[in-house]
C-alpha cells in the first residue's frame, strides 16, 4: 500500500504474568504495523498503576529495556501502539485516570468513536477537564464520572453511551478487561501463556511471546481477567449483526496472523488467484512483479494461477524509518527513492503485471510507475487486489476525504491515464468475498464491513 491508508492502533493486555511489562513491549513490537506514532504500557502492582509512554516505534526502547521493566513493576499490563485517526498526532495511550471512587485505572483503544461531540460537551459542562482531543479520553471521563459502584460497572456504563468501531483493553488494581464493539468491526483475540491470559489485536502478538491462541473475542463480548487469572465473559450490549472489517484481509493485518480461523497469508494468495481469473494476463507479459511488502502474497497467487514467474522487480529498503512524512509532492518523490528501488537488470525490456493491494490517492503510485519506466520496463499492466476505494472510513482507518480518493472521482480508464500504466484492473467486490468467505456478497445483509468500497456503512457515521 503506497498511498498511506493507515491502520488506527493496536492493543494488548496480559494478566498474572511475572514478565508482564517485557511481554507487552514484545507484543507491541509485533503490532507495530498498526501504529507507529506512539506507544505506551501501564502495569498494575500492589494496588498501584505504573505507566510508561514514548513517541515513535517500539524498537527505539529496546536498548533501555531493563530500566523500563524496573519502572513498570507488576504482573498485569495493557499496552498500545497508535496511529491517530481521531485527535492530535502526538497523543499517547493507554490513557490514565485517578478516580477517587474506585482508584486508578487506564484504558487503551483501537478504532474510532463517532458520536462524541455532544457527550464531550456534556462532560465539559460537568467540569471534566480534557487534556487532549483523543476519543479515548471521552471514555475515560465517562467511566470516572459514572455513578456506578465498581470500575467494571462504570466502564460498561461508559461503553453504552458511545457508538463506533472499537476494541478496548482496560486495567485497574484488580482486573484486566477486553471488549469488542457489538458489530465486531475491529479485531481482538484471546490467548494463553502458561497460566496467563492474553488479549491482542492480532495473533502475531501472541506468537512473539509464545502464547497459545485460544479464540477470538466475540462481537459485543466483554471479558474480565481477575486475580489468579480467572476469566469471565459477558455480553452487556444489545446484539447487532457482525460486520468485521474486510480490509483486514486485504492489507491491515500482518500476513502471519489468523483472523476468523483463516490465514491472512493464504487468503491474500487466494485473492491473487481470483484476481488472475477475473483479469488474466495478456500473452506478451513476461512476469508478475509485486509492490513490496503488501503486494507479495497476492502476486504469488496471481503468478501461480497464470503460470507466470514472479520476480522481485522492486526492492524495498526497510531502514528508512518515518523521517519523511510531510505530504508535499517533492518529499513524496524523495521518499519513494528512499523506500523503493527498481531492479533494473530484471526489469529492462520486460512487459510486467504489477500487483498492489489498493489505490487511495494514486500520487505515490504514479512515482513508482515513473521509476519502473526509467528502469526500462516496456509495458505495465497494473492489477489491484481489492475493489476501488470510493468512500471514507469512519471506523478507525485513516482515509482521506472522498474528494481526495482517486477512485471516487475518476473512472478506471481515467485512473489508468493519470497513473500512466498500459492497463488497470481492480478485483471485484464479489471476488474479494469469494476469496475471504467462499461466497459472493449478500447485498441485502453484507457479511463484512466493506464501506470503503461500497458506501454501505453498518453503523451511523
Amino acid at each position: 500500500m503506497l498511498d498511506e491508508m493507515r491502520e488506527e492502533c493496536g492493543v494488548f493486555g496480559i494478566s498474572c504474568n511475572q514478565s508482564a511489562a517485557f511481554n507487552s513491549i514484545l507484543a507491541l513490537h509485533a503490532l507495530q504495523h498498526r501504529g507507529q506514532e506512539s506507544c505506551g504500557v501501564v502495569t498494575s502492582n500492589n494496588d498501584k498503576l505504573h505507566s510508561y509512554h514514548f513517541q515513535g516505534q517500539v524498537s527505539s526502547v529496546f536498548d533501555d529495556i531493563d530500566e523500563i521493566k524496573k519502572s513498570l513493576p507488576g504482573d498485569c499490563a495493557i499496552g498500545h501502539v497508535r496511529y491517530s485517526t481521531s485527535g492530535n498526532k502526538f497523543g499517547v495511550q493507554p490513557m490514565f485516570s485517578k478516580s477517587g471512587k474506585f482508584g486508578d485505572f487506564a484504558i487503551a483503544h483501537n478504532g474510532n468513536l463517532i458520536n462524541l461531540s455532544p457527550i464531550r460537551e456534556q462532560l465539559i459542562k460537568q467540569e471534566c477537564v480534557f487534556q487532549s482531543d483523543i476519543d479515548t479520553e471521552v471514555v475515560v471521563h465517562l467511566t470516572a464520572s459514572g455513578k456506578k459502584d465498581s470500575f467494571l460497572e462504570s466502564f460498561i456504563y461508559a461503553l453504552k453511551q458511545i457508538q463506533g468501531a472499537y476494541s478496548f483493553v482496560a486495567i485497574n488494581q484488580e482486573v484486566v478487561i477486553g471488549v469488542r464493539d457489538p458489530s465486531g468491526i475491529r479485531p481482538l483475540v484471546l490467548g494463553k501463556l502458561n497460566g496467563s491470559y492474553v488479549l491482542a489485536s492480532e495473533t502475531c502478538a501472541l506468537d512473539i511471546i509464545n502464547a497459545e491462541f485460544v479464540r477470538e473475542i466475540e462481537p459485543g463480548e466483554l471479558v474480565t481477567i481477575s486475580s489468579g487469572s480467572k476469566l469471565a465473559s459477558m455480553f452487556p450490549f444489545p446484539q447487532q449483526k457482525s460486520s468485521f472489517c474486510i480490509f483486514e484481509y486485504v492489507y491491515f493485518s500482518r500476513p502471519d496472523s489468523i483472523m476468523e480461523n483463516r490465514s491472512i497469508y493464504d487468503t491474500r494468495k487466494e485473492i491473487g488467484r481470483i484476481l488472475a481469473e477475473e483479469s488474466p494476463p495478456k500473452n506478451n507479459v513476461d512476469m508478475v512483479v509485486p509492490i513490496p511488502d503488501s503486494g507479495i502474497p497476492a502476486a504469488i497467487g496471481y503468478a501461480k494461477h497464470s503460470g507466470l514467474p514472479m520476480e522481485l522487480g522492486i526492492i524495498r529498503n526497510h531502514y528508512i524509518g518515518r523521517t519523511f512524512i510531510q505530504p508535499t509532492a517533492e518529499v513524496r518523490k524523495v521518499r519513494i527513492k528512499l523506500k523503493f528501488n527498481a531492479n533494473k537488470h530484471t526489469l529492462k525490456g520486460k512487459n510486467i503485471i504489477l500487483i498492489d493491494d489498493s489505490i487511495v490517492r494514486g500520487s505515490t503510485l504514479t512515482n513508482i510507475i515513473v521509476m519502473l519506466k526509467d528502469a526500462g520496463v516496456k509495458e505495465i499492466h497494473l492489477k489491484i487486489s481489492s475493489p476501488p476505494i470510493k468512500h471514507s472510513c469512519f471506523y478507525g482507518i485513516d482515509t482521506p476525504e472522498c474528494k481526495d480518493l482517486i477512485a471516487a472521482n475518476k473512472s478506471v480508464e481515467e485512473i489508468k491515464e493519470v497513473i500512466g500504466v498500459d492497463s488497470l484492473a481492480f478485483l471485484s467486490i464479489d471476488g474479494l468475498y469469494q476469496a475471504v468467505k467462499g461466497e459472493v456478497r449478500n447485498n441485502a445483509i453484507p457479511q463484512y464491513c466493506d464501506a470503503c468500497f461500497t458506501g454501505d456503512y453498518p453503523i451511523g457515521k
